[in-house]
């Protein structure tokens, strides 16, 4: 029986490739892929290492990644020795995942290459989403106060998109962006209505003769279908309710072209596995200890310099006071284990049972890549111990209002975050029982947000614990220094909703006839 060839796929804006592996792992049988990356474009330099990498492995025979990437894995050959090693499958990556920044001074020669990547093949996806920092709700926050932020060319970039569905007519795409474009306006319009209103009319958006090119648009999760008042909520898909175990709300719209007579799926709802379910069996490491000499010994004094005495005299009236006092006392009595900062220990599989788990292991793997703690302040060592002790005790993670006096960080707004009008959950547990918070390229600058729910480890995620909230395979490798990883981490889309994604995708284009050229 032949091979059916994979439907090619184009990929923008492609970051370390989350959308992009979630589409290749969708399979016809066994072995054949229905989408195969013929082109993505990232122009951040680590996120593009991570994407290269990535194309070199799918160049592999029936997608088998070679004894020489766990090698590599395992810091016994460097990058550049293992692509030496294979040169055709190095040579395919070098044509399919190109650094390029999207853009008027690039955009003659990322027409040729889509056109010479497609080769007049009229079956075909684009998907992709623009740099969405602007757009983001942290972002705009750190924003608003800066006369350039209407400038910025971030609100913009979508338009890079519309060229790229001009000039090849996609008969279908996805776009992703995040929640804050629900509320995003620049000079008091709306954005998303204007992305809506030019994604139906590329050419018309643009100041381009229409030429009859037009999309109707769809949402993933919604069954209505959008007319001339569309409600822009339609687009948002929470990951949490399609087996992603976190709590992740982004914009997702489907666009099929006016003269195809198909209409696509909806996103099927799955339960998610819980926090603890996802990471719990990954190595226990501590954190470090920032200013001054990190060690064990070191990081178990700083952590038994919290005052238990004082904390349950600032608690008092306080309705965990008691349970807390008591969780803590106990943690910091026991012998706290003599942990490393950092484990390469490949655990066994989880014997709880949920394909977005098999999704992630790797039975092969033999090294555990990425799960490194960051250091912290101990000031802040001693709030992650009282943080993820409330968690415990509360099943919530604690307000500012909950801390101790002696324990609020020295910040201008601790008053109003005490309040509840700023910032009042400034220091926020992942709760074991329940999906993560949203893993958002924040997490590169700040692990306040991000506390590990264990007080014995005292220290926020890793990269591969936030990798594999964000669905990524073990054998995932995000290249660059740690700030990078954690960045291509929390901008990524979840590989394990894009293959629902791809799936619904590929309905589409099988449903497509001949003559949609």
């Amino acid at each position: 029986m032949s091979r059916k060839a994979a439907y090619p796929l184009i990929d923008v804006f492609a970051g370390p490739g989350g959308l992009g592996e979630g589409f290749s792992s969708l399979t016809r049988g066994k072995k054949d892929t229905y989408f195969k990356s013929v082109i993505s474009i990232e122009q951040d330099e680590f996120a593009h290492q991570t994407l290269l990498l990535r194309h070199f492995l799918k160049a592999f025979k029936d997608r088998e990644l070679p004894e020489d990437y766990y090698r590599y894995l395992k810091g016994e050959i460097t990058l550049a020795e293992l692509y030496k090693q294979h040169p055709k499958q190095k040579k395919s990556a070098d044509k399919s995942a190109i650094r390029l920044s999207l853009g008027a001074g690039n955009h003659n020669r990322v027409r040729k290459l889509i056109s010479d990547r497609l080769k007049n093949q009229t079956k075909w996806a684009l998907m992709g989403g623009p740099p969405c920092q602007a757009y983001s709700l942290v972002g705009r926050s750190r924003m608003m106060g800066d006369p350039e932020f209407k400038k910025d060319q971030r609100h913009f970039l979508y338009k890079e998109y519309l060229r790229i569905i001009i000039d090849h007519a996609p008969p279908v795409f996805v776009m992703e962006n995040v929640k804050g474009l629900l509320s995003a306006r620049v000079d008091g319009e709306r954005v998303i209505n204007r992305i809506i209103s030019d994604l139906t009319s590329p050419k018309n958006a643009l100041g381009i003769s229409s030429n009859g090119l037009g999309y109707r648009l769809y949402s993933l999760s919604e069954d209505e279908l959008p007319i001339v008042e569309v409600d822009p909520r339609i687009f948002l898909v929470r990951a949490e309710e399609y087996g992603v175990p976190q709590a992740r709300h982004r914009m997702f719209i489907v666009g099929i072209r006016d003269d195809i007579d198909v209409h696509p799926g909806r996103l099927q709802p799955q339960s998610s596995p819980t926090l603890k379910q996802t990471i719990g069996d990954l190595p226990k490491i501590r954190s470090g200890v920032s200013k001054g000499n990190d060690n064990y010994e070191r990081w178990r004094r700083e952590i038994e310099g919290l005052d238990l005495a004082k904390v349950r005299s600032e608690l008092n009236g306080n309705k965990y006071a008691k349970d807390l006092h008591e969780r803590m006392a106990s943690d910091l009595a026991e012998p706290f284990s003599a942990l490393d900062k950092s484990s390469s220990r490949y655990p066994a599989k989880s014997c709880f049972s949920h394909e977005v788990l098999n999704s992630i292991h790797d039975s092969k793997l033999t090294n555990l890549n990425s799960h490194e703690s960051r250091a912290h302040m101990p000031s802040d060592l001693r709030r992650y111990v009282f943080a993820a002790s409330f968690a415990s005790v509360s099943g919530k993670t604690p307000k500012l209002a909950d801390f101790p006096v002696s324990l609020l960080p020295e910040h201008a707004n601790v008053k109003e975050g005490r309040a509840g009008t700023m910032f009042s959950d400034r220091f926020r547990v992942q709760l074991p029982d329940q999906p993560s918070t949203t893993i958002t390229s924040h997490i590169s600058k700040d692990g306040h947000y991000f506390i590990h729910y264990d007080p014995q480890q005292c220290r926020s995620l890793t990269v591969r614990e936030a990798a594999r909230l964000q669905t990524f395979p073990d054998n995932y490798c995000f290249e660059g220094p740690r700030t990078s990883q954690y960045h291509q981490v929390g901008n990524a889309v979840p590989p394990y909703l894009a293959k629902q994604i791809a799936a619904i995708i590929a309905e589409v284009l099988d449903q497509m006839k001949d003559d949609n050229a």
